[in-house]
């Protein structure tokens, strides 16, 4: 027969410990909880700033925007770009918007919400993420400066292919880890002041005049004072 050491879980020495109750989660506001139950259990919705914003995983990012259009209303495509987040990968955004009034279960009028998506920075296949053109048609060109800008590849895009940089430009711009190139420093040919470029013309012309705001004195007032100056 063994002694019972105090402290452990048989001796009557140790005190009960209460079970914690779970902390249930508050409920929704009843606009976002309508915006929830339209996009389905995947997605996350809050409201920061007066904006409702909806979080969803990469594979359901067509299903969300049709949903947003079909379900809430939102008809009308404001705009969709990209964030480089580094390790955490890219963020693609869109913000949709209902063109009317659409009911207690979907949006005003002028109402929208942000839709949003990680993408993963894969280094063999690249980021990629299924294109939003077959819901927006609008999102074309849209997807075209983030492929542009971030690499972000848009699967199923028609006409993926630069928007805004030059031809033969290389590389992402709006990455974090894209380079910038140094500006070159060239010398001022047509000088306004002396010493002001290494250039000098062979009859450079005299430094201009600078004007004083009114009330200003001039630098006479520090000269030595002469009897009969101001004669």
């Amino acid at each position: 027969m063994t002694a019972e050491t105090p402290g452990s879980p048989d001796s009557p020495d140790t005190p009960e410990i209460p079970d914690t109750p779970e902390i249930e989660p508050e409920p929704l506001p009843p606009h976002l909880a309508a915006v929830g139950a339209a996009l389905g259990p995947d997605a996350e919705v809050a409201e920061q700033f007066g904006r409702v914003l909806v979080t969803v995983p990469s594979a359901a990012w067509v299903a969300a925007l049709t949903a947003a259009r079909d379900e809430l209303g939102a008809d009308f495509l404001d705009w969709l770009t990209g964030v480089d987040e580094l390790e955490a990968g890219y963020l693609v955004a869109a913000f949709v918007v209902s063109t009317a009034d659409r009911g207690p279960t979907g949006l005003g009028k002028a109402r929208g919400l942000i839709l949003r998506t990680r993408v993963p920075k894969d280094a063999a296949q690249g980021a990629k993420l299924a294109t939003a053109t077959g819901v927006y048609r609008g999102a074309a060109w849209h997807e075209r400066e983030t492929f542009e800008m971030f690499g972000i590849e848009f699967t199923g895009h028609e006409g993926l292919k630069p928007l805004l940089l030059p031809d033969g430009f290389e590389g992402h711009p709006l990455r974090k880890d894209f380079v910038l190139a140094a500006r070159v420093a060239k010398a001022w040919p047509g000088a306004k002041e002396p010493g002001e470029s290494d250039h000098q013309p062979a009859a450079a012309s005299p430094g201009r005049r600078r004007m004083l705001p009114p009330g200003v004195p001039g630098e006479e007032w520090l000269k030595p004072y002469r009897e009969g100056a101001e004669e």
